[in-house]
Parts: structure tokens; C-alpha cells; sequence
């Protein structure tokens, strides 16, 4: 598992000659081992800016990225990063084992069948190992796109909307599998979502951002044990968290949309 830091990192896009747009304002927070944060914010805030500096998918305009006092190119090329996004990008031609083996093959290793066999069971897929894309829910892809993502028992997990384009019911219950899938081995994870309620299920910590250019405006430690049931989402302090972390996401005078 890793630690992260970023240490005044700010992000800024050239999109043409005459236009520069600033992502990210400066920021700064530290990740530890094992923990499970959670970057909330508005659309455009730069959410999943941090994930692709982290990821080592792209450099800041100013400022440092450090995983366990490296630069996050070493993680990625020692292939201990796990990546799921909105889309799953599952190979359309590929069974369900043949793109968990992927990882290995990319990594340049012989697939690992009990590894691979494991990560179907954890993420309930069993039955289903020579199943296309196609032939699959959309949350049944997605859990296919995590256990890909854990195919090389990764030190850090980077979740960009995994869930983003499931329905409200099929959301609910991936959430309640990703945390039992977490709470197996607690890799380090960093997960970007728009929804409040999300991050206060799956979270240790969540970070909300302002609108561009994202700035860390509230920082919250989610004082909710594990594991998190159906019942914690009707907690009355869980209701009043969601309306408190709501109420910092809106945008103020001094904040450009």
C-alpha cells in the first residue's frame, strides 16, 4: 500500500494560442497507507485532474506528486497501479478471464489463473468467466473493470466514477460490493464521484474541491464504522452529513463557476 502527497500542485491547460484554463489552484494533502479518500466536487473542478497526476498520466504545472517519496511514473512502470473509470474499458472481443489477464500480459507475465479465478469469486462473477462484455449488466462490466484493476495486487487504486453511469438502485448495491471488495485487503484508494452520499458510504476521508480553479474548501473524516450497511444510510447524522458536505459544494461569490 502507498502514501500519497501533493505538495502545492496546480494543474493549467493550454487550449489554444490566446486561452489558458487553471484547473487546479495550488493544493496540498497527503494520503496514507491504506486510506480511502474521496475527492467531491462540481463538474470541472479538476477531480479527475489530481487522479491523472496521481496516476502518473500526466505532470503538474507546478508543484510535486510523490508515491511513497517517488515520482508516480515508478509505480506505473513497476505496474502497482490499479485504474477503473466511468467507461469500463473492457476489451469487447475478450472474456471476462481473458481481460483480467490482461494486466499480466501488458506487464509482461504469464497470466496467473488462481489470481485470476480469486478476483472473479471476490467480485462475484463466478459462472460468468467466459462471458463477453456484451453479455453482461452494466454492473456486472464494472465489476469486471475493478477485479482488472486489481489483477496485479496494485498498491494504489484510482476510481474515477465507477459508477457513473449506473442507475440509482444497481449504484447502491456496487457501492456495498466495492467496499467488501476493499475491505479485503484496504490498498490505498482514491476515489472521484459527484454524488455525496457515495463518498459518505465508501470513504474514510473526503476532500471537496471548489469550482475552477479546484481548491481543497472542506475537509471531512467520516466518523461512521465499518462495514457500512444499508442501515447507516439511514442514520439521521448520516442525513445531516449529506446535507452539510451539499452545502459546501455551492458555489460562492468568490469562486468561479
Amino acid at each position: 500500500m502507498a502514501t500519497i502527497r501533493l505538495t502545492g500542485v496546480s494543474k493549467h491547460f493550454q487550449l489554444n494560442r490566446n486561452r489558458r484554463v487553471q484547473a487546479l489552484a495550488p493544493i496540498d494533502f497527503t494520503i496514507a497507507e491504506g486510506e480511502f479518500v474521496a475527492l467531491l466536487g462540481p463538474s470541472g473542478c479538476g477531480k479527475s485532474t489530481i487522479l491523472h497526476l496521481v496516476a502518473g498520466l500526466d505532470e503538474p504545472s507546478t508543484g510535486t506528486v510523490l508515491i511513497d517519496n517517488l515520482p508516480p511514473r515508478a509505480l506505473q512502470q513497476r505496474h502497482e497501479l490499479g485504474i477503473a473509470f466511468q467507461e469500463h474499458a473492457l476489451l469487447p472481443w475478450r472474456s471476462v478471464e481473458a481481460n483480467l489477464a490482461l494486466p499480466f500480459q501488458i506487464a509482461k507475465r504469464p497470466p496467473d489463473p488462481a489470481r485470476i479465478a480469486a478476483l472473479i469469486d471476490l467480485v462475484g462473477l463466478r459462472g460468468f468467466e467466459s462471458a463477453r462484455p456484451s453479455q453482461l449488466s452494466g454492473g456486472m462490466r464494472q465489476r469486471a473493470s475493478i477485479a482488472r484493476a486489481l489483477a496485479l495486487s496494485p498498491r494504489l487504486l484510482l476510481l474515477d466514477e465507477p459508477f457513473g453511469a449506473l442507475d440509482a438502485v444497481t449504484r447502491r448495491a456496487m457501492n456495498l460490493e466495492l467496499q467488501r471488495i476493499w475491505q479485503q485487503d484496504r490498498i490505498t484508494t482514491i476515489l472521484v464521484t459527484h454524488t455525496v452520499e457515495e463518498a459518505l458510504f465508501l470513504a474514510d476521508r473526503i476532500l471537496v474541491l471548489s469550482g475552477r480553479p479546484g481548491r481543497i474548501v472542506h475537509e471531512l473524516t467520516v466518523p461512521f464504522p465499518r462495514p457500512r450497511t444499508a442501515d447507516t444510510t439511514r442514520l439521521e447524522s448520516f442525513h445531516q452529513l449529506i446535507d452539510d458536505l451539499t452545502q459546501t459544494l455551492q458555489p460562492t461569490d468568490n469562486v468561479l463557476p
